[in-house]
């Protein structure tokens, strides 16, 4: 078993620019569908909360470059718990080029940091992580740091 969750890509036109390149905020969107495939296939009840009043936001998302990719290149986005709070929560991602012949080269690196929050958009309130969320990043959760005072599990 992997210690991260994947979600593979292949890159479209639609994702580059007129050099080829792909655009920065694809980047940020893969990470963004990565986080809702993952709880769709691990966390289907967090998804409920969400239908009811549970609102995850993110508060903050970065993406380093090491390499550049363009239009048919397959990608595995891996998603990491890299830290794990009361209300909050940092999601670490490896942009991992994979090559016909299996070779693998990391070509970006990037986090983002989701708040818990509850109520109605007009009054929300910081809420504990929901134990149904916490149960499905257990085996992803290997080696992340803690807040202050706050156990991992």
């Amino acid at each position: 078993m992997t210690d991260y969750f994947e979600y593979r890509h292949t890159v479209g036109f639609e994702e580059t620019n007129l050099v080829g390149n792909v655009y920065y905020v694809n980047y940020l969107r893969w990470q963004g569908r990565c986080r809702e495939l993952f709880l769709k296939e691990k966390a289907p009840a967090v998804l409920a909360e969400v239908q009811k009043d549970l609102k995850l936001f993110t508060l903050k998302v970065d993406c380093e470059f090491f390499s550049e990719i363009t239009a048919f290149d397959e990608l595995s986005i891996r998603m990491r718990l890299s830290e794990l709070g009361q209300t909050q929560l940092e999601f670490s991602f490896d942009y991992v080029k994979v090559g016909e012949d299996g070779g693998e080269v990391l070509v970006a690196r990037g986090r983002q940091r989701v708040a818990c929050m509850r109520g109605p958009n007009t009054a929300t309130v910081p809420s504990l992580i929901p134990d149904a969320l916490a149960r499905a990043l257990e085996p992803y959760s290997a080696g992340i740091r803690t807040l202050a005072g706050q156990s991992a599990a």
